[in-house]
């Protein structure tokens, strides 16, 4: 008979209980507990299925896990003003705000080396998918880490009563899968250190549970010393370390970490042979898609983006409705399917306000060249603009708003002590066109004299194409099409796309090839080396 991983361990628990004048427990119902604890483990925590509007069916933890890579620290930068974040991320000179330590550590062997350990990071960065494969790991007979424990998954969102008793929740998890004498096992097994503790969501937390779950845990880890735990937690919400916890940060996605879940998620037979992955990865690796690619260091985005793809084999050519589904992702659909309390700064702050806030924030940030800016800044900024616009709640404090949106989103993020970034520069470029595109008649005719030239505004010229009306997208291009009469002179380059875009436009597609001709003029402004690209891109509309 063939031994179960976790039957191997409660095998000898168990007959040192019978010895001391407890129950029986045959080989037989001890196997059968044991593999239906497996498998329910299994059907819990070995499934993914996010954004169902787009997800029909739940994807194999083991199919699309991608290695987990930490930073041993929180950020090397933490100290830095928001001047030498600056300078140290136009140094580093890509699209990239984590602009820390590069010393990446493999996730699995720290967890395999530290006994507690506390995992750190934004939304959406793959946290509890991380602690599930664990656990998984854990109950494989040749698996990475854990050999000699069962893994127990606890999610803290559901931790709701002001009196915690975790050695009443991990014994219920053997009691539902048929383990017989379930309390005196549990109790035995913490007793001798063979459990790993997967404590997963310490921000689910409701606030008012909070302080009794952080003691609550610490008395526990305390009391059972001997076993494994690995916590988690959104950054912006740890206040509190834990006592005996090394704390460590999951890292963003690079190239290698986003080419291996490109090629996981289209492993198919059929992808396999049209090479859909390999197509996929040189598209979203293009210059054209590069701002795109900056949202894929997020898992949570990337999932969505191969989703995106999967559905129509390309990526839409108007980025501007891509990057709109994405800040909504961000906004409303991961807390609401996580079923995430919302904090009461929420009730009357809905997302569309808050996304004209967020829009606000990045159009006058990004005028001035910032891309990091300090907590006193960005408060005074949140309570001005609560206090202009007419339908915002009055008595709202900046710097609650602030925390709200940076534990709940993590769209504006600390990068260093008191200072700030959003959390991609694609979404910062994508705001600032929201905000633009809102005060078009105003603003639209002075920024394009003042930036049409400037490489660092040729992403917000495309978004602003993107999600202008049509008569808004008419000036737009008559704007441009001046900037680029006055460039003429000095880039025969420029002039010879000025003259193809007026015959584009005097076709009957002229509301069409209106937006494609300011796409591309507004491109080949930016930097006349792309006009083999902007040509192309507007051909194809």
């Amino acid at each position: 008979m063939i031994e179960t991983v976790v039957g191997a361990i409660a095998g000898p628990i168990f007959k040192q209980v019978q010895k001391a004048g407890g129950a029986v427990v045959t080989d037989i119902k001890l196997r059968e507990a044991s593999c239906r604890y497996e498998e329910r483990y299994g059907d819990r925590h070995g499934q993914i299925k996010i954004m169902p509007g787009l997800m029909k069916e739940p994807v194999p933890l083991e199919l699309v896990y991608t290695t987990v890579k930490l930073l041993d620290e929180r950020d090397k930068c933490y100290f830095r003003t928001e001047q030498e974040l600056e300078e140290l991320y136009r140094k580093v000179g890509r699209r990239n705000f984590q602009v820390g330590s590069d010393q990446r550590l493999d996730g699995m062997d720290i967890a395999s080396q530290e006994q507690f350990l506390m995992v750190l990071g934004g939304p959406g960065i793959g946290k509890s998918t991380f602690l599930r494969k664990i656990g998984a790991e854990t109950l494989k007979k040749n698996g990475r880490i854990g050999r000699g424990l069962i893994p127990v998954l606890i999610e803290l969102k559901t931790l709701k009563a002001s009196d915690i008793d975790l050695t009443t929740i991990i014994a219920q998890e053997f009691e539902i899968c048929g383990f017989p004498a379930a309390a005196t096992f549990t109790t035995k097994a913490l007793e001798q250190g063979k459990l790993m503790i997967l404590l997963d969501g310490l921000d689910e937390v409701p606030k008012q549970n909070l302080n009794t779950v952080i003691e609550g845990i610490e008395n526990f880890v305390d009391q059972y010393g001997k076993n494994h735990f690995v916590a988690s937690c959104r950054i912006a919400a740890y206040h509190t370390s834990f006592r005996r916890f090394t704390d460590v940060t999951i890292a963003e996605f690079d190239d290698d970490q986003i080419q291996q879940f490109i090629d996981r998620w289209f492993s198919s037979e059929l992808d396999c042979q049209e090479q859909t992955a390999q197509q996929y990865w040189k598209l979203i690796s293009s210059d054209e898609h590069k701002a795109t690619k900056e949202l894929a260091q997020t898992p949570l985005l990337l999932t969505f983006l191969c989703l995106v793809y999967d559905r129509g084999q390309t990526l839409p050519s108007n980025r501007s409705t891509l990057y709109s589904d994405a800040l909504n992702i961000l906004l409303k659909d991961w807390a609401a399917q996580k079923r995430l309390e919302k904090d009461d700064i929420y009730q009357g702050f809905h997302p569309e306000l808050e996304k004209e806030l967020l829009a606000d924030i990045a159009y006058h940030s990004f005028k001035e060249n910032q891309l990091f800016f300090a907590k006193a800044e960005i408060t005074d900024k949140i309570a001005d603009f609560l206090a202009d616009t007419l339908d915002a709640p009055k008595r709202m404090d900046g710097a609650a708003v602030l925390d709200a949106i940076e534990v709940q989103q993590g769209i504006l993020v600390e990068r260093a002590t008191n200072t700030y970034s959003f959390s991609h520069l694609t979404i910062q470029e994508y705001l600032t066109a929201l905000h633009i595109s809102s005060h078009w008649d105003t603003l639209g005719n002075s920024l394009i004299k003042q930036h049409a030239a400037n490489d660092r505004w040729r992403e917000v010229f495309l978004l602003i194409a993107g999600v202008l009306p049509a008569g808004g997208q008419k000036k737009l291009w008559h704007g441009l099409e001046r900037a680029a009469l006055v460039k003429a002179t000095t880039s025969p380059k420029i002039k010879a796309l000025v003259e193809w875009a007026n015959i584009i436009t005097n076709t009957k597609h002229q509301s069409v090839s209106s937006r494609a001709s300011a796409l591309a003029i507004a491109s080949a402004i930016a930097s006349a080396s792309d006009i083999a690209i902007a040509i192309a891109s507007a051909s194809a509309r």
